[in-house]
Parts: C-alpha cells; sequence; structure tokens
C-alpha cells in the first residue's frame, strides 16, 4: 500500500468513528428524551447544555437502577387504593387536610415502592426516571401544598393540587419498576 492509499484509509477510518458517535449520541438523546418526557426539557433549561442535562439524566438512571425499587403486592394496592379514596372524600369538607394527606399518601406509596423520600428534589428526581411524564405534575403539587402551607392556596389550587397527586399516585400504584422493565 502507498502512503495515499494509507491516508484516505485512516480518512476514511476517522469519519466512520465520527459517524458512529454522533449517531450514538443523538440516539441517547433520542432515547433519554422519550423516557423522560417533559422532565428531559426541564433538565435542559437547568444546566442550560445538552450534554450536562443528559449526564444528570442518566446519572438518575443510575442511581435508581442501584435502589431496590419493587412493584407493590396485590394486598398493599388495594389498601393505598383504599386511602387515596378516604383522602379523595375527604376533600369536600377539608380540602387543605386532604393535600396534605394526599401528599403524605404519595410518600407512603413511594416509600413501599423503595424510593427515598427524604429531598423533596431527590424524591422528584428519583421519580423521574420510571414515571418521567407525571414528575412535573408532582412538582406542580407539591409547590401548591407549600403555597397552603403558608395560606396561600384558593380551593381551585387545592383541587389541582389533588388531581396532580393522583396522576403520581395511579402510576406509582400501577407502574413495573425499572429492573422489570429492563427484562423485558
Amino acid at each position: 500500500m502507498n502512503t495515499t492509499t494509507i491516508v484516505i484509509l485512516v480518512i476514511a477510518l476517522i469519519a466512520i468513528a465520527i459517524s458512529i458517535v454522533l449517531y450514538l449520541r443523538l440516539r441517547r438523546s433520542q432515547v433519554l428524551r422519550k423516557d423522560f418526557g417533559p422532565e428531559y426539557e426541564r433538565a435542559l433549561d437547568q444546566y442550560g447544555d445538552p450534554r450536562k442535562a443528559e449526564a444528570e439524566l442518566a446519572a438518575r438512571q443510575e442511581r435508581v437502577r442501584k435502589l431496590h425499587i419493587r412493584a407493590l403486592t396485590a394486598e398493599e394496592q388495594r389498601r393505598f387504593s383504599e386511602a387515596w379514596r378516604k383522602t379523595q372524600a375527604r376533600f369536600v369538607d377539608e380540602p387543605s387536610r386532604a393535600v396534605s394527606q394526599a401528599n403524605d399518601l404519595v410518600k407512603e406509596v413511594m416509600r413501599a415502592r423503595g424510593y427515598p423520600v427524604g429531598d423533596f428534589e431527590q424524591q422528584a428526581a428519583d421519580v423521574s426516571v420510571d414515571h418521567g411524564g407525571v414528575v412535573t405534575n408532582y412538582r406542580a403539587a407539591n409547590e401548591i401544598a407549600s403555597r397552603n402551607e403558608r395560606g396561600h392556596a384558593t380551593t381551585e389550587d387545592l383541587r389541582q393540587a389533588m388531581v396532580y397527586y393522583r396522576s403520581l399516585f395511579e402510576e406509582l400504584l400501577d407502574q413495573p419498576t425499572t429492573q422489570k422493565k429492563e427484562a423485558a
């Protein structure tokens, strides 16, 4: 082989390698965008750089993968569903208390599933891995609940918080765990 042929082969190999790297980055972005839904856009806004945002989302996935997230038993699902019905019924007479109980119930379900429930932002980040489509609702419900504690939430706000909590509650009750998704 002459020098020209070697240079052409090296350039071709470099071009192929660059194409593969770009394709893999694009594919990773597409998968993260699909998996995290609105949370992907939130991460982009928060970090201002797609690579940093995607690194954060990938780190969340890795963190949650190390947790022991599990499905609820049929008995737990029944018990939590009944508790939700009681909480929802309480809204008519005590909307403020019902929202507080809905928040507590969501945390209880999260704890039963294996999610840590300390810091709210960490909770939301962890939940976003398996429930990216509703974590925005969870954040909104938490914000309303915080305003409610300060006496700055209307009954309509509280009703909306209940709707938001319910969307996450229902997913937490029915959604398979990350480990099961990976095995499928």
